[in-house]
């Protein structure tokens, strides 16, 4: 039998989970989890690349973990793990740091859009490496496909680059790996509630914008009700407004429902009716990843248990892919005392 495909994917222990990971991420793993060899990765590490809380990474690694398994993640059927658990991340990271030219680092969008807004002295160097500590995870485990949104087309892109690189210089050793764009899932660009011109964001300094996994059913649906639409009064779906066409989308992705069934059901209906029944159909998503997430947040010795499961099965793989790389770079194999 051959063996599946191996597919990495990963979350940052920053910030809330949300409706647009929900539907553009997660929703995607479940569906797809046992097409594939599968390592949902909480990604820990690079949590760290701007100031944090000790406590609050422990807290958010253990919420965003809890979270992948009530949203429909089998840990018997996919590897889950924490980034740090498995220390041949940042072993593999250093390696490839060695070999990654910095002008490829330099021209990263996304460390110059942080960068930019914070003092250079104040930076620490992991914003700028971090895509290699990206590329380690991948690489590591030999992955054929990375899912990815087209803020991280340029990341994988860079991966590709290592890996095809390090093959040329030192032998073939990597995977080069692919980008699985088209599977985010339908939602995959959920926009912010209050600013519907950019992305919900986990990170958001606005809670109004943000549909949180965790938000109680009347936050949501406050939330839903004073969502941004235009000045009319009524769904035009040749024209609709950003505001609009985002709480259409929601509702599509969540209800399974084509374009003219949407259409059938709202055009000319008024906007508190759209709003609320998009409430509707998100709370009913959302409360069952909830009962599920206050179970397994209730006993964090089996939570703490399944991660050390995950992270042992990782290593597994991890060990194997190191030892080859150790040989290739040329370092002294290590010696029992």
């Amino acid at each position: 039998m051959v063996d599946r495909p191996v597919v990495f994917s990963g979350m940052q222990p920053s910030g809330d989970l949300h409706l647009g990971n929900l539907l553009g991420a997660l929703r995607p793993w479940v569906l797809e989890q046992h097409l594939f060899h599968n390592y949902f990765c909480v990604v820990d590490l690079h949590a760290l690349t701007l100031p944090w809380d000790p406590k609050a990474i422990q807290a958010k690694t253990r919420e965003v973990a809890a979270l992948y398994i009530a949203s429909g993640i089998d840990p018997k059927t996919s590897t889950l793990l924490v980034q740090s658990h498995v220390p041949e991340h940042a072993e593999l990271s250093w390696l490839l740091g060695c070999l990654t030219p910095m002008g490829w680092l330099e021209r990263m969008t996304q460390f110059k859009d942080k960068s930019r807004r914070r003092d250079s002295e104040r930076i620490g160097s992991g914003l700028f490496t971090y895509p290699v500590l990206m590329a380690a995870d991948i690489l590591l485990y030999q992955t054929n496909f990375v899912p990815v949104g087209e803020d991280q087309r340029q990341h994988l892109e860079l991966t590709r680059n290592i890996a095809i690189r390090f093959n040329h210089l030192l032998g073939e050793t990597f995977t080069v790996p692919e980008a699985r764009i088209g599977q985010m899932g339908a939602g995959s660009k959920v926009m912010s509630l209050d600013d519907p011109e950019r992305k919900m964001s986990k990170t958001d300094g606005s809670d109004a914008g943000v549909i949180r996994l965790l938000d109680p059913a009347d936050r949501i649906r406050a939330k839903f009700r004073r969502a941004k639409t235009d000045t009319g009064q009524a769904v035009e779906l040749d024209h609709p407004s950003a505001g609009v066409a985002n709480l259409l989308e929601i509702y599509r992705a969540l209800s399974g429902c084509t374009q003219e069934e949407i259409g059938a059901q709202f055009e000319g209906v008024g906007y508190g009716r759209l709003k609320d029944q998009v409430a509707d159909r998100a709370i009913a998503a959302i409360e069952p990843i909830q009962a599920r997430f206050r179970e397994l947040t209730s006993d964090p010795a089996t939570l703490d248990q399944i991660l050390g499961q995950g992270a042992a099965a990782a290593q597994e793989v991890a060990a194997r892919t190191m030892q080859e790389v150790r040989s290739r770079v040329g370092l002294l194999p290590a010696q029992p005392a």
